[in-house]
């Protein structure tokens, strides 16, 4: 053997011995102090990726459990009644993350206590063209026009049909459904989705606020919104069940106040009926973007630019329903105050998105434990005491 070809056979050994040691390096790091390892190597190296790419990763790494379980203990101050469950936290992943119900055990394994997939289309769709999805990190915020992209109902029910329950143990499981772009019957298509999905969810979301569906916000209009909770409710009432899922709406943020108190006159009544609100979905408003290099990009925006305009509308729905219909506080959740205030506002539990794509795992044991030292500090025993307490 020559010495060229010896050399390059040690050059080979030693790089599978660095690499080899790297990669051991990396998985001991990562077991030991998972928190501070995601924060200084895959928070950084995710930010090279593209939006859509990273989010696909994410997905996946929740539900091959690359992520491990949280080993944060929920403390009894974060008990919470929502929706007539007992939860042991009030934080939820919001619609959008998991699609199409990839990641569910996942997720509940990484701390959350209530999980809602989708939007979930009753045919499968693409969704718009790419590039779809677009980061702001100076306003920690995402602009996406993804456009319902769903595997359809038969693909997701499949797929999570054979949970088993215990697994989400003191969690719930939502299913936000959509209607198909090029459907001209919305009624029919969230109707299908009730129908299909009623065994196996813990509460409907009726998804009509996403800007990324052409003429979709105007089933908020109060004329169309009757019409559409009525059926959904026959439909939903004809289901011979012990239990019926409850029935969610989600509102979109730039709603003004008389389309808003239009809506809430419509879900008081009876054939309308709605058993809780989500405030709110993503917004077209790009006012107080820093960041003007994706203002003109059509979607919706989430994230940080949201928290007040969101927690505002909490607090005005909660006065308007008078505290009655629970709601769900959603839009730039980053860290325990934000979630405490949207309680104060009149929110029963709360959700994250954007918090989530920004820092990961680590986010949701941040929120709690800070939110757990707050409700303490105030002298409250639980959340559901700290319900409305900011609303006058």
């Amino acid at each position: 053997m020559s010495s060229k070809t010896q050399a390059l056979k040690k050059i080979k050994s030693l790089c599978y011995l660095t690499i080899g040691g790297s990669v051991a390096y990396q998985f001991t790091y990562m077991k030991k102090d998972f928190n501070g390892y995601y924060q200084s190597f895959l928070q950084p190296a995710i930010q090279y990726l593209s939006p859509e790419l990273a989010h696909r990763l994410g997905v996946s790494a929740v539900k091959y459990g690359f992520f491990p379980p949280e080993k944060y203990n929920d403390p009894n101050i974060l008990t919470t009644k929502f929706l007539g469950f007992d939860l042991s936290n009030p934080i939820g992943i919001a619609a959008g993350f998991d699609k199409h119900g990839d990641a569910i055990v996942g997720l509940r394994n990484i701390g959350f206590s209530i999980i809602e997939i989708g939007s979930v289309t009753p045919e499968p769709q693409p969704g718009n063209p790419k590039p779809r999805v677009f980061r702001l990190p100076e306003d920690l915020a995402v602009i996406n026009r993804y456009g319902f992209n769903s595997e359809g109902h038969n693909e997701v029910y499949s797929k999570i049909k054979d949970i088993d329950k215990t697994i989400l143990s003191r969690g719930v499981l939502g299913v936000n459904l959509g209607k198909n772009k090029e459907s001209n019957d919305a009624i029919k298509d969230y109707t299908l989705g009730i129908k299909k999905f009623y065994d196996i969810a813990d509460y409907f979301v009726i998804n009509i606020s996403s800007p990324n569906t052409p003429g979709l916000r105007s089933l908020q209009q109060r004329g169309e919104l009757e019409k559409l909770l009525t059926e959904i409710n026959k439909e939903r009432n004809s289901i011979q069940a012990k239990t019926k899922p409850p029935l969610l709406l989600k509102l979109a943020p730039d709603l003004t106040n008389d389309e808003l108190k239009d809506i809430i006159a419509v879900v008081s009544k009876k054939e309308c009926k709605v058993d809780g609100l989500i405030i709110s979905n993503t917004t077209i408003d790009r006012s107080s973007l820093v960041n003007q290099e994706f203002s003109n990009e059509t979607g919706g925006l989430s994230g940080k630019p949201l928290t007040k305009k969101s927690t505002e509308m909490v607090k005005q729905v909660y006065k308007l329903t008078k505290g009655k219909i629970p709601i769900v506080g959603v839009g730039g959740v980053f860290t325990g105050q934000d979630a405490y205030e949207k309680i104060l506002a009149g929110a029963n539990a709360i959700q994250i998105y954007t918090s989530f794509i920004y820092e990961g795992p680590p986010v949701i044991t941040k929120i709690k434990s800070e939110l757990a030292e707050l409700l303490q500090r105030d002298g409250y025993k639980s959340v559901n005491e700290a319900i409305g307490k900011a609303v006058k």
